[in-house]
């Protein structure tokens, strides 16, 4: 889900770069943005992102124009992005076409939530497996194949060992997992943080004490080794 490219289009600089950063803290590796309806229909040309969040209130080409176009020729996700009482606006970005709303302002946790919906909905991840030095990880049962046992993950561990998954190879921040379990306000939780990483080890390495897969980088975060996934 991770490395999805998403399409940010919003007239309002600041509101642009807030979006950024929430998705970028997340742990989003691919975000595109817009400040006109212009160029965003010049980047979704070219580009042809996963997903688009776009607003509506916008000069010259507005967020409605966009959709249209868009759906011409494709069926991409749009999350709008809507001011409060903006009820017919609303009701024609949906008969247009668009996946959600979202009505401004928003808390970054309900963004985050509602890409998420939308992209797990559109791109189903049916069966994916992580195969790792002791254990292979099923995703859609949250389920962990280690020799002849087979283990439960519990909700937390799964959003973690996701995370960790889709920056395989590549360092997570405390911070950005922690973000992940518990939402922007994460402060706090390292300790438990560090039990379920401890517990998440006890399921998928072979030893524990000497983890291969789940490494801790010392002062910064951990990192997921994978043989493959598929």
């Amino acid at each position: 889900m991770y490395n999805r490219t998403i399409l940010v289009v919003d007239d309002e600089m600041d509101i642009l770069e807030m979006i950024q950063s929430i998705f970028i803290r997340a742990g989003f590796t691919n975000i595109l943005t817009a400040v006109s309806g212009r160029e965003a229909l010049k980047i979704w040309s070219d580009a042809q992102p996963d997903m688009v969040i776009l607003d509506i209130m916008m000069p010259e080409i507005d967020g409605l124009s966009v959709l249209k176009k868009i759906r011409e020729t494709s069926k991409v996700p749009v999350l709008l992005l809507t001011a409060r009482g903006e009820v017919e606006d609303r009701v024609a970005g949906l008969e247009t076409g668009a996946d959600d709303y979202l009505t401004k302002p928003f808390y970054p946790k309900e963004l985050l939530l509602r890409t998420q919906v939308i992209l797990n909905r559109t791109y189903p991840e049916k069966d994916r497996k992580i195969y790792l030095d002791s254990a292979v990880i099923n995703l859609e049962k949250a389920e962990v194949q280690r020799g002849d046992d087979c283990l439960s993950l519990t909700g937390k561990e799964l959003t973690l060992i996701k995370k960790l998954a889709d920056n395989a190879g590549r360092i997570v921040t405390t911070g950005s997992l922690c973000e992940a379990v518990c939402g922007e306000f994460w402060q706090g939780y390292e300790r438990t943080l560090s039990s379920h990483i401890r517990h998440l080890r006890e399921k998928i390495e072979g030893n524990p004490s000497s983890p291969t897969s789940l490494i801790t980088i010392k002062g910064i975060g951990y990192l997921l080794n994978i043989k493959g996934a598929k």
